[in-house]
């Protein structure tokens, strides 16, 4: 597991390798300025994000959401001191663990642990969220392709059901396919009339 840490004091990316080292981790690798960070680790392409501040500011916060975005890997927030705003602005950010005084190198390897498991769930969540979506927007259109054919061919629900059915049977496409495709030629033809 290749983990990148960023953190602008030495004396404090030191707990953290170390914690990390002692956990059995070897490929760390340690970024301490900002400049073109996001360029950088989209580079390293790391498999966790530890990134330690004493106290997070806006811009460091956005940068995480950036961060977060791009590289869709689980991203751990250590910090001295917070508030609840802080807090939701990194949940919002995609920080997955969000430790406030925790800077300890026993600490290390279960904080990091919790950020993948915790950046898992959501990824799991939000996968299940889109299919769900796309699924509903399928049957959306199958809907409004079946009503197409029952005023065209003047058939009940299950016969319109059963013509997208043959047709996509006979093309080797999903009726969402097919259906799609008479919702597109239905709406060009409605515009000529």
């Amino acid at each position: 597991m290749r983990i990148a840490i960023i953190d602008e004091s030495a004396a404090r990316a030191a707990i953290i390798e170390e914690g990390l080292r002692e956990a059995g981790m070897t490929d760390i690798v340690l970024l301490s300025g900002r400049d073109a960070l996001l360029a950088r680790l989209t580079a390293l392409a790391p498999d966790v994000v530890l990134i330690d501040l004493a106290n997070p500011r806006r811009d460091e916060l956005e940068e995480a959401f950036a961060v977060s975005a791009a590289l869709a890997r689980p991203i751990a927030m250590f910090v001295d001191q917070t508030d609840t705003e802080t807090i939701g602005q990194a949940i919002d950010a995609g920080v997955s663990a969000y430790v406030v005084d925790g800077l300890k190198k026993e600490r290390i390897k279960s904080v990091l642990d919790l950020a993948v498991k915790r950046f898992n769930a959501f990824t799991q969540m939000r996968d299940a969220l889109d299919a769900a979506k796309s699924e509903l927007a399928e049957r959306k259109t199958i809907d409004k392709a079946k009503a197409i054919l029952m005023r065209n061919r003047r058939c009940d629900e299950g016969a319109a059901y059963a013509a997208l059915r043959k047709a996509a049977m006979d093309g080797g496409r999903r009726i969402a396919d097919v259906a799609e495709a008479l919702v597109t030629a239905e709406r060009l033809l409605g515009d000529n009339r």
